[in-house]
């Protein structure tokens, strides 16, 4: 999606021209433009180009997400001034899960259920409605090895994991469709086909880790092969159970992790073959002693002291190693205290600053040189953020649009920065001009414009650069909005008496996306949102020409 979005970016808010292609040529359909004036007849210009305002709509409805009736997607064909969705039964991923099996009395072949405690995991995203993610989970107790899982309508994978230690978890994957749901089956492997391996961790030599790590066996996928399993402190012991097929695959990946964050521990991964165990101990290697780091953070100035930064340190340690500090923040004369390992000479570590919102800073990463001592650290001045500047028009184009409401939406990271921090709403509204004014971190952004009463509203993609010293603004294209037409309905569902008696979705909230295609590739904007009132009945605004 990155190199897709930058793609658009650069042609909505660089180019100089009204219109012009994507650089993969896409259909004459699907032209980048400002205004809808640069549409054909009954098209409005979108993010992605012009096109039907009326097509390519998928509704979102959640009912009673505590009461377990979830999303539901619906793509609508034709938009109506009156447009009543329909909703179906909750929707359930159903699943079995068995252990075994049995030969009956005629000779057939029983599978035999498994009725112990499991963990399940359920994470994917919106079968109609591309980049809206899912993720639903819980701990129950099979019936006869049945279980039901309220879920929302997508493409999932599905992890189960047994509370006993010595099952080891299953992955599949499972479509759920909102008038049919779903189901999954597991077969867990039985006792006979378990393998444990037994290994031992140690810092180095015969020095054990002082610390509660734990670890886990992976495929190449990062998919979980075993369950976590606790390094004794004592004995730098441990056990793994993989089932026959994966304990008798060339390699698997044995990561391990601190259980406790607080701990000043490396994360390291090893590359094992199960075959023969672990016949020496694994080595997370001597990353040396923790150690002290302090220092100070200034505004953009190098004057002011930056209250509230989130400051860090990550990276390679002695020993092969991967570090990751824990973040503290910075008080009021700017200054932050962080418990460190220290680095290689050849290797620095990265201290990251995430500035807080109403800074003019931007998130720095700057490397540091982190010894065997308590170290202080030189003063970190964080550059400005890029300045992205704009203004927006009324939809027929013959006076700006002011107080229209912004807000930001981080979509992706640029190579080598992390992703920006989450979305914000801007605190202040176009001008009397129509124009704005965001301070950005390096990365790639949605920009969502709302009008207000009456008018839809706008988003547009943007890629913003770290700044320098030639580049410190980046000028986006003027654009227009617009045309409102209302749209209302009800929202009903099967009469329910513990969800709904009346069959009416009262409170249920509801979001109208357009699914799109950017650079070749499906994405999703949203549209509006709202929610329904006490009789089911809702309202909104969506694009027209």
């Amino acid at each position: 999606m990155r190199r897709a979005l930058r793609a658009l970016a650069l042609a909505l808010g660089l180019s100089a021209s009204g219109c012009a292609f994507l650089e993969d040529e896409p259909p004459p359909d699907q032209l980048v433009c400002r205004s809808d004036a640069e549409c054909a007849a009954g098209q409005v210009c979108f993010v992605d180009g012009c096109g039907n305002p009326g097509g390519d709509i998928v509704v979102e409805v959640q009912a009673h997400p505590k009461a377990g009736l979830l999303a539901q997607d619906f793509p609508v064909d034709r938009l109506r001034p009156e447009q009543n969705l329909e909703l179906f039964s909750p929707v359930r991923l159903r699943g079995e899960v068995s252990r075994g099996a049995v030969t009956t009395g005629d000779g057939g072949v029983a599978t035999i259920a498994y009725r112990g405690p499991v963990h399940l995991l359920a994470t994917g995203e919106s079968r109609l409605i591309p980049g809206v993610g899912r993720r639903y989970e819980t701990t129950l107790i099979p019936d006869n090895g049945a279980w039901v899982l309220p879920v929302g309508s997508g493409d999932y994978t599905v992890t189960l994991t047994p509370v006993d230690k010595a099952v080891p978890p299953l992955v599949r994957t499972a479509s759920v469709d909102p008038a049919t749901g779903g189901s999954v089956a597991f077969e867990l492997p039985t006792p006979a086909r378990v393998i444990t391996l037994s290994g031992t961790l140690v810092l180095q030599g015969s020095r054990r880790v002082d610390a509660d790590v734990e670890v886990q066996a992976l495929d190449d996928s990062l998919r979980p092969l075993s369950q976590r399993a606790r390094v004794s402190r004592d004995t730098g012991g441990f056990q793994l159970a993989l089932s026959a097929e994966d304990a008798a695959r060339p390699t698997v990946l044995l990561r391990v992790t601190p259980l406790n964050a607080s701990d000043v521990v490396p994360r390291k991964t090893f590359v094992v073959d199960p075959s023969v165990g672990f016949a020496s101990a694994l080595e997370l290697g001597d990353p040396g002693a923790p150690v002290r780091v302090e220092g100070r953070v200034l505004e953009t100035d190098g004057a002011v002291p930056m209250e509230g930064a989130r400051v860090s340190l990550q990276g390679r340690v002695a020993g092969g190693g991967t570090f990751q500090g824990v973040p503290a923040l910075t008080d009021a004369q700017g200054r932050y205290q962080l418990t460190s390992l220290p680095g290689l000479p050849e290797s620095p570590l990265t201290l990251v600053i995430v500035p807080p919102p109403s800074s003019p800073s931007r998130l720095t990463l700057q490397q540091v040189v982190v010894s065997t001592v308590d170290t202080v650290l030189p003063d970190v001045t964080c550059p400005p953020r890029m300045a992205v500047t704009g203004s927006v028009r009324q939809p027929d184009g013959s006076g700006p649009a002011s107080g229209v409401r912004i807000v930001v939406e981080p979509v992706g990271a640029l190579t080598g920065w992390p992703q920006p921090p989450m979305g914000f709403e801007a605190p202040f509204t176009t001008d009397g001009a129509g124009g704005f004014q965001l301070a950005l971190d390096p990365g790639e952004y949605r920009l969502d414009f709302l009008p207000g009463e009456n008018l839809p509203r706008v988003s547009r993609f943007v890629t913003v650069p770290p700044r320098t010293q030639e580049e410190q603004v980046l000028e986006l294209a003027a654009f227009t909005l617009s045309r409102g037409r209302s749209l209302s309905g009800r929202i009903t569902l099967p009469p329910d008496p513990a969800l709904a008696p009346d069959g009416i979705a009262a409170n249920a909230s509801v979001r109208f996306f357009r699914v799109v295609t950017v650079a070749g590739r499906p994405a999703s904007l949203l549209l509006a949102q709202t929610v329904s009132d006490s009789t089911g009945r809702y309202s909104t605004v969506l694009p027209t020409r």
